[in-house]
């Protein structure tokens, strides 16, 4: 038998640099089930840099995945428990490490990513592929705002833009326009020349009306299904709404754009829109619990940036 040596303080402090604080969930459930705790700190592969968090953000997608009541979300995350155990999916920091065969970054590099389904942003380092949605930060852009900035508005801009080719002169309707892809599909919609009416709630007028909105719709004094006005483009931003019951205020060959909703709404859908002339595109894309409960009820404004 051979003795060991003491571990010394040098050895100590390098055992200790391996783990980094997380919030982690190990069930399905409410903000409650959340849990701030040490965990693996990880290590970039080949092609891979690792990231030291900033900022990150509570979405409405990340409280869908905590609670992961629908079946379609089981499928992608684990049928009886979470298979990746960090959730977030935005994020803003600098690189702390690269790994080989990386040439587009180096290490101190100011950047913002989204990881998707790959998650992790929950936690003090996050790895993330070079080619994956990784840009560098601009100076005059806080890690806040630029965390804020990478699902919401490339959303929005991917649905009005890439799918439904939004054109001047057109009439679109924006469901939930205070939110994080709502507030950007606003202002998008407004860029490319839109006449643009939001629906919010009674709180949010204002700041939907200051983003450039021609009309706002307050959904708890008005219905929007009821008005004899025709929309290009109907855009769905929080899956409040059902494809059937826009119908009735979209032009013939509009589009109806969702970016949630469940596996039965889809095939519905689909169906009612194959029967017109119609376009359905349809898409999934503080303490931690508060910023949870807070999201939960439906009503934020823009996106919760957590420091």
């Amino acid at each position: 038998m051979v003795d060991q040596p003491p571990i010394t303080n040098h050895q100590c402090v390098a055992n200790e640099a391996q783990a980094m604080k997380a919030i982690i969930y190990t069930q399905y459930g409410s903000p409650q089930i959340l849990q701030y705790t040490d965990i693996e700190k990880p290590v970039p592969k080949s092609g891979e840099v690792l990231i030291r968090v900033r900022a990150t953000t509570v979405t409405a997608a990340d409280c869908r995945m905590r609670k992961a009541d629908t079946f379609m979300g089981r499928l992608f995350l684990g049928l009886t428990r979470p298979r990746r155990q960090v959730l977030g999916t935005e994020l803003s920091g600098e690189i702390e490490a690269i790994g080989d065969d990386v040439t587009r970054f180096k290490n101190g590099d100011q950047v913002y990513e989204f990881t998707g389904m790959g998650l992790g942003a929950y936690s003090e380092y996050c790895c993330v592929p070079e080619k994956g949605s990784l840009v560098h930060k601009p100076a005059s852009v806080s890690h806040s705002e630029a965390a804020a900035l990478t699902d919401g508005p490339t959303t929005a801009f991917y649905f009005l833009k890439d799918k439904a080719n939004i054109r001047r002169g057109q009439k679109v309707l924006i469901i939930g326009a205070s939110g994080s892809i709502g507030s950007s599909a606003v202002q998008i919609a407004k860029h490319f020349g839109a006449d643009v009416t939001g629906v919010c709630s009674t709180s949010n007028v204002a700041l939907v009306s200051s983003l450039g909105a021609d009309q706002v719709i307050d959904y708890t004094q008005q219905d929007f299904l009821h008005g004899s006005e025709r929309f290009d483009i109907v855009f769905d931003t929080v899956g409040k709404s059902s494809f059937a019951h826009c119908k009735s205020v979209l032009a013939r060959t509009g589009s109806y754009l969702v970016t949630v909703g469940s596996l039965t709404a889809y095939l519905r859908t689909l169906l009612s829109a194959i029967s017109g002339g119609e376009t359905f595109i349809y898409g999934m894309s503080i303490e931690k619990s508060k910023a949870h409960t807070y999201v939960d009820r439906g009503h934020k404004r823009g996106n919760v940036v957590i420091d």
